[in-house]
């Protein structure tokens, strides 16, 4: 498995991420991933073919119990309000679907957020597992109709968001096709 460093860190930490990037044209691994329902509580299996013939975002942050990662999740919660409903975002983290789902339920968020704290499959296949910390890297992922991943944000401060105009402009040129 391949071990990047120098790519992230926060304050003064740096941090080896495990797995390789993605680039713009690579095929978007498969995955399936847990969501809590903060309705039913139900644990429900998400998997990213379930939402294939749209356009799919996927907001990584490293936890959802930390102000940046909050305000990254709002942010695009705001954000989908203003794309056609046919772009599916979800929010990624390696916090437990409990966790996840009272966050949803405190910010009155309207996408769903998916627990990938089962194994680091998810983390390692999308070149994102921080090893010091077990948690995911901070980055975002325009992935197309058919798979295809359009735009890819690693973001290497993890105490800072992410640029979010370059990733509303490839949705907005795949909306445009």
């Amino acid at each position: 498995m391949i071990e990047r460093t120098g790519e992230a860190f926060e304050l003064d930490e740096q941090l080896t991420v495990v797995g390789s990037q993605l680039k713009v044209g690579d095929i978007a691994p498969e995955f399936t991933l847990e969501h809590q329902d903060p309705e039913t509580y139900a644990l429900v299996p998400i998997s990213l073919a379930e939402s294939a013939g749209s356009i799919r975002v996927l907001s990584v942050v490293p936890s959802l119990d930390t102000p940046v990662c909050t305000i990254q999740a709002s942010k695009w919660d705001k954000l989908r309000e203003e794309l056609p409903e046919s772009v599916v975002l979800y929010t990624i983290s390696m916090d437990l679907p409990y966790a996840q789902s009272r966050w949803q339920t405190t910010e009155h968020s309207g996408h769903k957020a998916l627990s990938a704290h089962k194994n680091e499959e998810f983390a390692t296949d999308y070149g994102l597992l921080l090893r010091e910390w077990r948690l995911l890297q901070r980055s975002i992922f325009v992935i197309d109709e058919a798979g295809t991943v359009r735009y890819a944000q690693y973001v290497p401060d993890q105490g800072a968001e992410p640029e979010y105009e370059p990733a509303i402009a490839a949705i907005n040129e795949l909306i445009a096709d």
